[in-house]
């Protein structure tokens, strides 16, 4: 590790095959259930993994709550498939099956099948936990913005190279803007509502810092599928120019074809997936599902049939990553923020006065063209 990099960074030398997947899972937008294995090469890995989860087995609550999230899943896999499970997989604890997972043989399938449902048991679970509790929206965005204001504010004072970290959540005119904008956007499928962004000091410590987030701040698996935007690094070719990076390339579980089209790629494409954004910007953005562990002074409010789902809820929160160069360049001519706000607005105001295209032609039976003083 260079002398000029703080204690605890990850530079690209030192990504392990195990964090290179998850922030290629952060850049894609997959899904953990589409894997076949895992690559924890030692308990260490395993364990940060399960902090990220906010999880931690030497607690007693946590390590029955873990039990009791597999005891369903090899429940339903018994009841639905017929699935065998060998008793030495049964056996194991999660910490054990993660590591089984990242094994070889019939076991190490049996441990990922498990892994899987168990992980849809627990945020399924951990969703119903957060309906039951007698809490708002402010209290639970307040426990995640202190999460993550802790955890980064850490990373700064420890030198991590980023020169900008900002929070903050979506007033309600941004809310409206944004739903009337969208056809197909409805109030449940706001997934920006709490969003951090993070601009470090160079592109190559873009991947060390999102490396950070997954290990301190949520895991990768929880990454929402098909809500990730990287129109910043080409994840073939950076891995391609780094001689540390490049040897994992061949032991990937997935093909790098399912990136489909990546930033600059050789037919000029540019993953834009909003409509407002120009094809200049850059960025790399996503949305997790960010665990968040509840004080024991909301569990004590909480009604008894809350008590089993354990002590981790769920928030839906966005960010954005990218480097101080590419930050400077967004903000020049279309890309800039301000022509965004201004694209939206017109498409809004347009769709208010006009509707779908063409429908202004033929309003239908009833309707009638305001004249100019109702315009």
């Amino acid at each position: 590790m260079s002398a000029d990099r703080p204690e605890g960074f990850q530079e690209l030398a030192r990504l392990t095959l195990a964090e290179l997947e998850g922030i290629r899972m952060m850049l894609r937008g997959g899904s953990v259930i589409d894997w076949h294995r895992l690559n924890y090469g030692s308990s260490d890995e395993v364990a940060r993994f399960l902090h990220a989860h906010e999880i931690d087995l030497e607690d007693p609550g946590d390590r029955a709550r873990c039990e009791a999230v597999k005891s369903s899943a090899m429940s339903y896999l018994r009841r639905k498939f017929d699935f065998p499970i060998p008793r030495p997989v049964a056996e194991r604890d999660v910490a054990g099956l993660l590591e089984l997972a990242s094994g070889k043989g019939h076991r190490q399938l049996c441990a990922c099948a498990i892994l899987k449902v168990m992980h849809i048991i627990h945020h399924l679970e951990a969703r119903e936990l957060l309906f039951m509790l007698p809490t708002s929206d402010e209290e639970v965005f307040h426990l995640v913005e202190q999460k993550v204001y802790r955890v980064v504010g850490g990373a700064l004072r420890r030198g991590y190279p980023i020169v900008e970290f900002i929070g903050g959540r979506k007033n309600k005119d941004s809310l409206y803007t944004k739903l009337l904008s969208k056809q197909e956007v409805s109030a449940a499928q706001i997934y920006d509502k709490l969003r951090f962004r993070v601009v470090t000091e160079t592109k190559d410590d873009v991947f060390p810092v999102l490396n950070m987030l997954t290990r301190e701040v949520f895991p990768f698996s929880y990454v929402v599928p098909k809500e990730s935007t990287n129109t910043l690094i080409p994840f073939q070719r950076h891995c391609e120019e780094s001689p540390h990076l490049r040897r994992h390339l061949p032991e990937l579980q997935l093909s790098l074809s399912v990136e489909g089209g990546e930033p600059d790629d050789e037919e000029g494409k540019i993953l834009v997936d909003n409509v407002f954004t120009a094809e200049s910007f850059r960025v790399v953005h996503f949305v997790v599902d960010m665990p968040v562990r509840l004080p024991e002074s909301l569990l004590t409010s909480a009604p008894p049939a809350a008590w089993s789902l354990g002590r981790v809820i769920f928030v839906q929160t966005e960010f954005q990553v990218l480097d101080q160069e590419t930050d400077r360049r967004n903000e020049r001519g279309e890309a800039s923020h301000a022509a965004y706000k201004l694209r939206q607005r017109e498409a809004v105001m347009k769709r208010l006065k006009v509707g779908i295209v063409g429908t202004r032609d033929a309003p239908g039976p009833g309707a009638r063209e305001p004249d100019e003083s109702e315009s």
